[in-house]
């Protein structure tokens, strides 16, 4: 490091700077840079994998551990606005200054006596936000992976409790072309004789397999604990334990049912080192936020947040969005990756949208707006469905005002598609909505 580096905007160019062209996977490099910083964490530590639920599992976790008064570290990604999102303590997001002195002595290591150990972006913040987590103070530690399992760099760490949420098929260039591929790289997660907690009702067959391999105390949904649940409240029973007359959970969807009985099944596999009282988690699930998961801002028109960004999450937006009731029209704000199998996305959401806002996202990885609206008539053609219109916008806040400057009152507007897209209409805050003419509207 040639001159020293002040401000956290500076350690995240550096860390893009150093990105290698090509590099070789595997953790070797990480834990090799973890061993330098003699980086350990004191308290039980959860870790968490999975294609969709994986941020509001954490959430659900962090939110009971607190009610349950413990002091909390939380380390997730990708982020909606600020870098420092990606790090709570006790739950509130670590101020950019406290995380300076943590890059720097990951930069220290990495370099040591003059033998670079290259990283990656994701690896050398990941070891930053680790390394602060492990000198919080803490009861217990709760880890998004970032993409995959196995060769996550969170996987460095050995967990004392593994969950896995639903998989489904997302970033198959690096995990494979399948359920069961993906599924094999979310189970090195868990670790022999430690509890591995699957939320998904239907599991590839390569995660059972591989926690039988391995010897993890496997909890699996309908075997080792189940849920039931009316219109009005829910229940939940797995080994010894009952929890009855729950509230659901403060996030929107039916799938963070599914997400609730993961923690609890967790929670209650950690009594021992951890126990929460049923007032906590009545509390936790009461009390329970994570912006940017079916986010419903009121206003007129009515505004929905989402970062779903694959097929399968799509469809849960498609299904919580037609809950919702009755909307004249339906405007979408959307901008994806490139990467992503947009034709499948699109078809699931489709038939609930009757104007599209495309725009750019500020990252080489997204397909242009141009692009994404050339895909979208291209497969409204090919399905033959009625020409909807679209338009295509340079940043998600221009998208979102446009289609606000032409929806009714009554309608709602949904955002989606990526992290950089619902990130992008909250850079200023939550918008709130009122629309132009709604006045005027009111007064008829």
């Amino acid at each position: 490091m040639q001159t020293p580096i002040h401000t956290l905007e500076g350690w995240l160019r550096h860390c893009e700077q150093l990105h290698p062209k090509t590099i070789e996977l595997g953790l070797e490099r990480v834990r090799a840079v973890a061993q330098r910083l003699d980086l350990r964490f004191d308290c039980p530590v959860i870790t968490v994998a999975g294609t969709n639920g994986k941020g509001s599992t954490c959430a659900l976790l962090e939110a009971i551990a607190l009610q349950a008064g413990y002091r909390t570290g939380v380390y997730t990604s990708p982020h909606l606005v600020h870098f420092e999102e990606r790090c709570r303590v006790h739950g509130e997001a670590v101020k950019p200054s406290y995380l300076i002195a943590h890059f720097e002595a990951v930069e220290r290591a990495r370099v040591q006596n003059g033998e670079e150990v290259p990283l990656t972006y994701f690896e050398f913040t990941t070891l930053s936000i680790l390394r602060l987590l492990s000198q919080s103070l803490l009861d217990v530690a709760i880890l998004e992976v970032g993409l995959g399992g196995r060769l996550d760099a969170t996987n460095i760490v050995d967990a004392d409790c593994a969950i896995i949420t639903s998989i489904d098929l997302d970033h198959t260039e690096y995990l494979g072309p399948d359920r069961e591929s993906i599924g094999r790289e979310k189970a090195g997660i868990m670790r022999t004789g430690r509890p591995a907690v699957l939320s998904d009702p239907m599991p590839p067959q390569s995660v059972l397999d591989h926690a039988r391999e391995i010897g993890a105390d496997l909890w699996l949904f309908g075997r080792d604990f189940n849920f039931s649940g009316d219109k009005l409240q829910w229940s939940w029973a797995g080994r010894g334990r009952r929890y009855t007359g729950l509230a659901y959970p403060a996030l929107r969807g039916a799938n963070q049912l599914v997400n609730a009985a993961g923690v609890l099944a967790a929670w209650t596999a950690l009594r021992e080192r951890l126990p929460v009282t049923a007032q906590a988690i009545r509390n936790g699930l009461a009390l329970v936020e994570l912006p940017g998961r079916f986010q419903v801002v009121p206003g007129q028109p009515a505004l929905v947040l989402d970062v779903a960004h694959n097929p399968h999450s799509v469809a849960a937006l498609a299904a919580n969005l037609d809950a919702m009731g009755f909307f004249p029209r339906t405007h979408a704000v959307f901008g994806a990756m490139a990467d992503k199998d947009l034709p499948a996305m699109l078809a699931k959401v489709a038939p609930l949208i009757d104007r599209w806002y495309f725009t750019d996202l500020p990252t080489p990885r997204a397909a242009s707006a141009a692009a994404l609206q050339q895909q979208w008539q291209a497969w409204q053609g090919a399905a033959g469905h009625p020409a909807v219109p679209s338009s295509v916008h340079p940043d998600p806040l221009q998208a979102l005002q446009a289609a606000a400057a032409a929806a009714d009152p009554v309608d709602r507007i949904v955002v989606f598609g990526s992290f950089y897209t619902v990130g992008g209409v909250l850079a200023h805050g939550v918008p709130r909505l009122h629309a132009s003419h709604a006045d005027s509207a009111n007064a008829d």
